[in-house]
């Protein structure tokens, strides 16, 4: 019993990233050879209630080797995870028991959607941009489902980022007019939207894609009414002899999910019991019809309860460019994947007060009763409760913190450029490119920089 306790309270410790740190550790160093090597080592029994997250995984780290197909094979299989996911309830009575750990990770809202852009992204590096359309509609699709999911007025319903790549899938296959639409429903966005929500405001490369396209659409009106909204009067639309080049960059990491101790003060009042924490404003009431359940739940004051919560991974760049033929192109803001996590978790946070309450109402139910039967007993499955409570850390940490693009014209054949990140203090990294322009298409690049200002990863996460 000793050793089992033992072993419980160290599993109960260690956040998902710690579980997988030495995944981590080689992917932040950009060793992908050894962080491919390592995932693939893990067990089907140890990644069964994680399998999502190791299909994310894997994709995305196949992506940034250029192994695009092999990448797109793990996005697929996570896209339809997500679309076949199937609550197991036994599993799921199960976590009210022990933690939500035990249950298999579902994937968090953006992260479905981000998936969806990587594999759109895959497809275009290959120019197969007929593949990267269908990643368009099930984007679209997904939209559609988001929007109906919450109640809240504030809530993330609508993402600027995916109809700007729709947008940008559009171009890519000369269809101007769904272009345009998706410009400008990204624009809509990135007002009514992102700017209130998450500090976002219109990439100024958007502003150019939307006339652009409504010159190419022949929406001679729309194009004049957006110059004169946009203050862009002097605007003039013309073909580049060559090609274009769409550049994205993606800065530093997402956030990861730790563990958070909220203290609750229990309150009755006739067939509720009331768990309130008055510095956060929360309260939570619940119904106890069962006499036993009440009797059980008689002595209980105070409970202590872990919910997940995000820790931002602050980026060590603070801003990019792409210098090519005397000029200088800025990487314009168009996704903070980091502050679209924090409020993704804000708007299911009462339903995941709500489930962690009910569970240790649960265990100390269980335990009170055993205590009125056998005290040696119900202390030792009061230890066993407080080792297994536990919050749920997974989420995808590979992923950006946020991604920028802007578009290039150049000239026919190889073409050399400088991807220059700066740091807040002033300092450089130059890193020389050189891409095939094809005429008349569009070229499409990523660059990741996995750097953070965060080096506390062992004591902290």
């Amino acid at each position: 019993m000793v050793i089992l306790i033992g072993l419980l309270a160290v599993s109960s410790c260690a956040t998902y990233y710690q579980s997988n740190l030495f995944f981590n550790q080689e992917f932040e160093r950009g060793n992908l050879d050894e962080a491919y090597k390592t995932i693939q080592k893990e067990s089907s029994q140890s990644r069964s209630r994680r399998v999502l997250l190791y299909y994310f995984n894997c994709g995305l780290v196949l992506s940034m080797m250029g192994r695009y197909e092999e990448s797109n094979t793990y996005f697929e299989k996570a896209y339809l995870y997500g679309e076949d996911y199937r609550i197991n309830y036994l599993n799921e009575a199960a976590s009210y028991l022990t933690n939500p750990m035990v249950t298999s990770y579902r994937g968090e809202d953006h992260e479905h959607l981000l998936v969806l852009y990587y594999k759109a992204m895959n497809y275009l590096k290959m120019h197969n941009t007929d593949d990267a359309l269908v990643e368009c509609r099930r984007l679209n699709t997904r939209l559609q489902q988001l929007s109906d999911r919450y109640q809240s007025k504030e809530k993330y319903e609508r993402d600027a980022f995916v109809n700007l790549l729709m947008g940008i899938i559009y171009e890519a296959d000369k269809d101007y007019n769904n272009a345009f639409i998706a410009y400008r429903n990204a624009l809509t966005i990135y007002q009514n939207d992102y700017a209130r929500l998450f500090g976002v405001t219109v990439p100024t490369q958007l502003r150019t894609d939307i006339l652009r396209t409504a010159w190419l659409s022949g929406l001679t009106s729309e194009f004049e009414n957006f110059k004169t909204d946009f203050q862009m009067t002097d605007y003039v639309y013309r073909p580049t002899d060559g090609g274009e080049l769409v550049f994205f960059w993606h800065n530093g990491l997402a956030p990861i999910k730790v563990e958070w101790g909220i203290d609750f003060i229990v309150s009755r009042q006739g067939g509720w019991i009331y768990f309130t924490n008055e510095q956060l404003g929360y309260s939570f009431p619940f119904q106890v019809n069962d006499e036993t359940q009440r009797n059980a739940l008689a002595g209980l004051q105070i409970i202590r309860i872990a919910f997940p919560k995000y820790m931002e991974r602050k980026t060590y760049f603070s801003g990019a460019s792409v210098n090519v033929n005397n000029s200088t192109y800025p990487l314009q803001l168009a996704e903070d994947v980091n502050k679209i996590a924090f409020k993704c978790l804000q708007e299911r946070m009462g339903i995941e007060f709500s489930k962690a309450l009910l569970r240790v109402a649960i265990k100390k139910a269980e335990e009170n009763q055993i205590r009125k039967e056998n005290e040696t007993l119900g202390a030792i499955v009061g230890l066993l409760n407080a080792v297994t409570e536990k919050a749920d850390t997974r989420n995808w940490q590979t992923l950006p913190h946020s991604i920028s693009y802007c578009r290039i014209p150049l000239p026919e054949g190889n073409t050399n450029l400088h991807f220059v990140a700066q740091t807040p203090g002033g300092r450089q990294v130059d890193h020389p490119i050189t891409l095939i322009i094809l005429k008349g298409q569009t070229t499409f690049h990523t660059f990741t920089s996995l750097e953070t200002a965060y080096t506390g990863y062992n004591s902290q996460y």
